[in-house]
């Protein structure tokens, strides 16, 4: 195998990747119109994703994060010294 082919097969997936995700972003482009991401957050689970927003929603401000709010869905409104005495 001649060495230059060894770089050229480690970089074929990168390339077909973000040749893969031009392509569909450029067709959801002509569908759709121009798009704006932003970083949303999911209250039942805690967590950020990126995704499109539309145009009457906000984006998320991490600065905004209150953590006491966070609804844990495993803790069922119990404290963890309860929760260990009903598994004992």
């Amino acid at each position: 195998m001649k060495l230059q082919l060894i770089p050229l097969l480690i970089l074929a997936p990168f390339v077909v990747c973000f040749v893969y995700a031009t392509i569909h972003e450029y067709l959801r482009y002509k569908s759709d119109g121009r798009a704006t991401y932003g970083l949303v957050y999911d209250e039942e689970s805690g967590t950020t994703h990126v995704t499109g927003i539309g145009e009457g929603e906000e984006a998320y401000d991490p600065e905004d994060f209150d953590p006491n709010s966070y609804n844990d869905p495993e803790s069922g409104g119990t404290s963890e010294d309860e929760r260990d005495d009903k598994t004992a």
